[in-house]
């Protein structure tokens, strides 16, 4: 056995059941190994696509993200999604090929290690066959405790080397959940901590992986004692230390702050994604309303007094209620521009608190009146028990009144507009609307990047923290067809929603061959303003010329058709109808909609974002 069959035989020892990426000659071994161990290779057509798979893949409940890449170039074309991921704490592994060390004219020779360091991902390496087992857990081991995207060169010459042992790495090993779904690869259980998602530009602060217990769901976290010994290589990681909870001195200081607060308002980000049912208990004793970034949408669906999401994409009934506060605390979430208007949804006399894993986090973006290091839902708790060892109980702001106006209000569909709907283009609102209405509300939201992106993101529902996938802490379009993907393959028992502009479709058009290969029903929607909207909104005001930014008609429909897609193109509320029967078909295969969209003002939360420009 070679160095890299044994690697791939050992990360399969782990649990790994999805790998994506595109196979070359560097990586051909080790991808076919962890095939040979159970795991599904899923094939992109491009690194950057596989990356931001398998980036979504693991924000959407899958587990660790595995990517498997070529040496050099297949570094560098999957960079933009590590990159991604990186900023978004995503636990993912790239297995990364490297050229051997004598080989210092290889074309594809370039500094890996600084790439990944660069882009905020940890470089690693399997430095000999000796040390192989060793590297790899290692390896596993930051981007599971540490919820990091690492990069695992594979020197050449390591990888063809003959694996001399052994073939256990020491660690103490702790269960592997069951698998109920080969397709998945993990069985259906409740969150038992927060899982990555991507951030409202760049909410990129880190949760736990698990807020009790070892680490679960998903691409097994470590190899089970059954694992160890049943397969010649396997590895036994450690599970991760129990997340920190602050001291008694640094709880009764947060339950003072809430026990003096007459409007208190959380405000939850990607920390708080596993600490619901702790935050909602936090929250009826305060009279706390709630409120999350983008990354967290969904985290309070179905409580009375959830806000939805905070910041630029705040309907505008959040907003007033978020700057009304008198106390605002962000758990597991980094209080920057974007979640809070660049400041404005802060009162002049607020007291902002800030719990978070991460003590760089603290005060970070903006200036704090109290910061606490701690998983949020342990320090929800800790809160919750001390107000009600003190006998503290409020309403707070709230009030059935309140009740009331935020069922009418809450929702961005429900806010009045003008429809600027023409018999050529459809106003991207009453598009969204109406595919609200369309789509069943099991779902999954996929957006992209561009001045469309708060139409799907606000407009339509989602069922639960899960429904939405947004990669956007880079800020980068074309993500969001593989972002899609990804979320796709780690729940299909979901219908997954593409929403992109026409410039990420067209950025990412390879992968719709990709959808079509491996059979997913996605419905693929393109708000297509025939530019790059954001630049065309940004600089047009000012009279720059904007022929780079715009450009021809294309016929999106007919290139989807031509990769094996269903397709429709929009321009009224009454081209739809095709939707619905597809709906109610086999679903075999993606339907893109090709929506020809108005394009004479900006969306509401590009300028906002603007205001920070």
């Amino acid at each position: 056995m070679i160095v890299a069959e044994a690697v791939g035989e050992a990360l399969a020892g782990l649990g790994v059941r999805t790998v994506f990426g595109v196979v070359g000659s560097g990586n051909f071994h080790v991808t076919n190994a962890l095939v040979a161990g159970g795991a599904r290779f899923v094939a992109a057509r491009h690194e950057g696509g596989a990356a931001t798979m398998a980036d979504a893949f693991a924000r959407a409940g899958g587990g660790v993200g595995v990517l498997s890449v070529h040496q050099g170039p297949g570094l560098t074309n999957a960079l933009t999604g590590i990159t991604e991921a990186a900023k978004s704490r995503t636990p993912l592994l790239v297995l990364a090929a490297e050229t051997a060390g004598s080989a210092v004219r290889s074309n594809f020779r370039v500094d890996q290690a600084a790439l990944a360091a660069a882009v905020g991902a940890v470089p690693e390496r399997v430095h000999s066959p000796a040390s192989a087992l060793a590297d790899v857990a290692r390896a596993w081991r930051t981007a599971v405790t540490e919820r990091r995207t690492v990069v695992l060169g594979l020197p050449l010459d390591v990888q063809a080397a003959e694996f001399p042992g052994p073939t256990v790495a020491s660690g103490r090993p702790t269960p592997t959940p069951p698998t109920d779904d080969p397709a998945r690869g993990h069985a259906e259980e409740p969150d038992t901590g927060t899982r990555p998602e991507a951030a409202q530009p760049p909410d990129a602060r880190p949760g736990p992986l698990t807020t009790s217990g070892p680490p679960a769901t998903g691409n097994a976290m470590a190899a089970s004692g059954a694992s160890a010994t049943s397969r010649p290589v396997a590895i036994a990681v450690p599970p991760a230390p129990p997340p920190p909870v602050p001291g008694p001195e640094g709880v009764a200081r947060l339950a003072d702050v809430l026990a003096g607060a007459e409007r208190p308002v959380f405000l939850a980000g990607r920390g708080a994604r596993g600490a619901r049912e702790a935050l909602v208990a936090l929250a009826a004793r305060t009279g706390a309303l709630l409120a999350t970034s983008a990354v967290a949408r969904g985290l309070f669906r179905g409580e009375e007094f959830d806000l939805d999401v905070s910041g630029g994409f705040a309907a505008p009934v959040t907003a007033e209620l978020v700057r009304g506060a008198d106390v605002l605390v962000g758990w597991g979430c980094s209080l920057n521009m974007w979640t809070l208007r660049h400041g404005t949804l802060v009162g002049e006399d607020t007291t902002v608190v800030q719990v978070d894993l991460d003590t760089e986090a603290l005060g970070a973006n903006r200036p704090i009146d109290l910061g606490l290091v701690g998983d949020v839902a342990g320090t929800a708790l800790a809160a919750e028990a001390e107000l009600a060892r003190r006998g503290h109980a409020s309403d707070g702001a709230r009030s059935p009144a309140l009740a009331a106006r935020l069922a009418r209000e809450r929702r961005w569909r429900d806010v009045p507009y003008d429809d600027d709907s023409d018999e050529v283009t459809i106003d991207p609102r009453t598009l969204s609307i109406a595919l609200d209405d369309l789509l069943p509300a099991e779902r999954t939201v996929a957006v992209d990047s561009g001045n469309f992106m708060g139409y799907p993101a606000m407009y339509l529902e989602v069922p639960d923290v899960d429904g939405l996938v947004f990669t956007q802490a880079y800020q980068s379009i074309g993500l969001g067809l593989a972002t899609a993907i990804g979320a796709a393959v780690a729940r299909p028992h979901r219908l997954t929603v593409a929403a992109l502009g026409d410039g990420g479709a067209l950025m990412g058009v390879a992968e719709l061959e990709t959808a079509v290969r491996l059979g997913l029903g996605l419905v693929i929607v393109v708000y297509d303003d025939e530019a790059y909207g954001a630049e065309v909104h940004h600089f047009g005001p000012s009279g720059d010329p904007l022929d780079t930014v715009r450009f021809p008609p294309a016929d999106i429909a007919a290139i989807a058709r031509g990769f094996g897609c269903a397709a429709l193109t929009v321009r009224r509320r009454e081209d739809l109808a095709p939707l619905t029967e597809w709906l109610s078909g086999p679903r075999d295969r993606p339907l893109l909609i090709h929506a020809k969209v108005t394009s004479d003002r900006p969306s509401w939360w590009l300028e906002e974002a603007f205001r920070g420009h």
